[in-house]
């Protein structure tokens, strides 16, 4: 994990659980179990919710990566805890919750 994903998890993790995986060339970040978001080169990109769209509205839409959604473009938020606090538990109740496994 390089430091640009290291910073991003230790100033959200104050919020609660995070977890950065390593995916297809990027990185998947995921807040209490719930996929929020990717970190593309030393980008952290969130994807759009009402509270997001609300807390961050001046960031810039943008693909991480060819074929992906739009999402949201952070690079400014990170010193804010109370901003960090809110945005984080406002995805995590407006996003949908993780599918179970099909089993075999």
């Amino acid at each position: 994990m390089n430091e640009f994903n290291e910073y991003v998890r230790e100033c959200f993790s104050e919020a609660g659980d995070i977890v950065i995986k390593s995916m297809m060339g990027g990185y998947l970040v995921y807040f209490k179990g719930k996929l929020i978001g990717d970190v593309c080169g030393d980008e952290l990109f969130l994807k759009r919710t009402p509270t997001s769209d609300r807390l961050l509205a001046d960031s810039e839409l943008r693909y991480p990566y060819e074929g992906s959604k739009t999402l949201m473009h952070v690079f400014d938020s990170f010193d804010d805890n109370a901003l960090i606090q809110e945005l984080l538990d406002g995805m995590y109740d407006e996003l949908p919750e993780k599918k179970p496994k099909k089993a075999r």
